[in-house]
């Protein structure tokens, strides 16, 4: 079994993503380990990314925050280094297509893998485009994780047949349907779901994690640490525990 999928063998997963380097580096791998200790299962990290298109707008600002105080992929790829010395928590990358491909797709993944990452997320891949990297991953053992949102049944069930590691769900932010999707999913294989349902409450979590293996928690999370910058430690380390106590 992946390190991914073990990350659901606990009840339901609390997955918090952050954009790496903002507000620093430092403080990016401080948060790895309070946001470990305070109950996540899984970890996104972002790779921030010049022209974010699939991101709203706290995202993009944090992308922008990171870029231009100097963050690399090679920086980042340092980081982990420190990272995996002190511990085996489930990581997944997310970033665009472009990163990759500048970096070398062989070069990136085969490093990445070397670190310990143990996913990969690329929300700006289409589906049928996946080739350019599935190969890669399946090379080196990582997991390409695909993302669903409300499409066509006949596609839903197409991407659930092929997915490795779980199923990253964009919700509709309609319960019924979150639910149809998650119901899709499973009839086409016994995967996770993880629901981004764009979650920032206590009760919000509780609810919509009735409807999945997991949630996915994103901007409520880049708000809090641009809100406290270098400060945002305690701040992160508090919602995450409150947000993964709603969903046991």
């Amino acid at each position: 079994m992946s390190n991914i999928k073990k990350a659901f063998e606990n009840g339901k997963a609390f997955i918090p993503f952050i954009t790496c380097g903002d507000p620093s580096l430092d403080v990016t791998e401080q948060l790895v380990y309070a946001m470990e200790e305070a109950g996540a299962d899984l970890i996104i990290l972002g790779i921030p990314f010049s022209d974010p298109t699939a991101e709203g707008p706290t995202i993009q600002a944090a992308n922008l925050r990171a870029l231009t105080a100097g963050v690399t992929t090679d920086k980042i790829f340092d980081m982990v280094q420190k990272i995996r010395q002190k511990s085996s928590i489930p990581i997944a990358f997310m970033t665009y297509a472009n990163v990759v491909f500048s970096y070398g797709s062989e070069k990136f993944i085969s490093k990445a893998a070397e670190l310990g990452i143990d996913g990969f997320i690329l929300p700006d891949l289409p589906f049928e485009e996946k080739l350019e990297f599935l190969p890669l991953c399946k090379q080196f053992n990582i997991d390409f994780i695909s993302m669903i949102a409300p499409t066509s049944h006949e596609r839903i069930s197409m991407i659930a047949k092929e997915a490795d590691g779980f199923i990253y769900c964009i919700s509709p932010c309609d319960i019924q349907k979150t639910s149809a999707m998650v119901e899709l999913v499973k009839k086409a294989q016994a995967i996770p779901c993880a629901i981004n349902f764009n979650i920032s409450t206590p009760e919000q979590a509780k609810e919509i994690a009735k409807q999945a293996d997991g949630i996915i928690v994103d901007s409520a999370i880049v708000k809090i640490c641009e809100k406290y910058g270098k400060g945002c430690v305690k701040h992160v380390t508090d919602y995450v525990r409150e947000m993964k106590q709603a969903i046991l």
